[in-house]
């Protein structure tokens, strides 16, 4: 048995998690804080990005990665995981997406299903810190910067299309510029001298 089957009879989280919740502050004690925690899931798994605080999308992101886990190791036809999809995703049509779009792109991952950023505080309010927490192969641009080559890309394509045309005016330019500086003055010959002053005299 290969580790990618082993992992399957595994449950483990790929992602460091805290040995203890965090206490999130909430007016509802609680049930208020299990009510945040799982409208972030939901958000989460709707939209594949969310920008909120640090310690929220940290605590989420624990949920949500199990979520996606036990979806990928028991499938839909597994009742208890499908009583905790149920609960955790408040927009019931979700559970559909967690299953078929979102099982089958993570099926295969050797590494965690979820991603978070830090992000920067609004000022002048920036009293907490914030974080963006986003999916995996989510349709958004990335926010880490990329060292592969994109040079195929169409936009860099263009751009590339552009510096040569604008080089190749600028280097004509310039050769008309020098061809203009480096024109030799009108010299004259001493016979030709000689045929000038006879005419002025005559």
């Amino acid at each position: 048995m290969n580790q990618a089957d082993v992992s399957r009879l595994v449950s483990k989280l790929r992602f460091k998690i805290n040995p203890t919740h965090r206490k999130l502050q909430n007016p509802k004690g609680p049930e208020g804080r299990i009510n945040n925690l799982r409208e972030t899931v939901t958000g989460l798994i709707k939209y594949e990005r969310l920008e909120m605080n640090y310690h929220r999308a940290d605590e989420a992101r624990g949920y949500a990665e199990r979520l996606i886990s036990d979806a990928i190791r028991y499938g839909d036809c597994h009742k208890p995981t499908m009583e905790m999809a149920n609960y955790w995703l408040l927009e019931k049509q979700l559970v559909h997406k967690l299953f078929k779009v979102l099982v089958p792109r993570y099926e295969n991952h050797t590494i965690s299903y979820t991603r978070m950023f830090k992000s920067s505080r609004f000022y002048p309010e920036g009293q907490f810190l914030k974080a963006i927490l986003e999916l995996r192969g989510n349709p958004y641009p990335p926010l880490n910067k990329s060292n592969q080559n994109n040079r195929n890309l169409i936009h860099n394509v263009l751009l590339d299309e552009a510096k040569k045309e604008y080089r190749i005016e600028k280097y004509s330019e310039l050769a008309e510029k020098l061809s203009a500086n480096t024109t030799p003055p009108e010299t004259s010959t001493p016979f030709e001298d000689s045929k000038k002053t006879s005419t002025v005299s005559s």
